[in-house]
């Protein structure tokens, strides 16, 4: 997938690809397409990594949002207030507010400023 579309097809980007597989049934299928294109080039978009750490939380699968998280990091991806904030909703919807808690304690770290959605979120 080095053209960043899903399967190479025109008209099919890979953005749109994980966002398809928002629906909870399909976190697996969006996890699957951003760890490929996170061995790809060009790096994955803003946009799609929020969106693949979005669809693990609408599937109640937190410690692979959380996963993915650290995967991006690993890849050389700073960490954003949308990404995090997608991250503490994965951990809320899991019940795992220690960890979102602890996710927020990172924004700090890193500098960034969480909005008061995020902070309702987290709690």
């Amino acid at each position: 997938m080095p053209d960043g579309r899903r399967g190479g097809l025109p008209g099919a980007p890979l953005g749109a690809g994980v966002e398809e597989r928002g629906a909870p049934q399909q976190w697996g299928a969006a996890l699957r397409l951003l760890r490929e294109q996170l061995r790809a080039a060009p790096r994955p978009s803003h946009r799609l990594c929020t969106a693949a750490v979005s669809a693990c939380g609408r599937g109640q699968r937190w410690q692979q949002a959380l996963s993915l998280l650290t995967e991006m990091r690993e890849a050389g991806l700073e960490l954003d207030v949308m990404r995090c904030g997608a991250g503490i909703g994965a951990c809320g919807k899991g019940g795992q507010w220690q960890r979102s808690l602890a996710l927020l304690g990172n924004m700090r770290e890193a500098r960034l400023e969480p909005s008061a959605v995020i902070y309702a979120t987290a709690l």
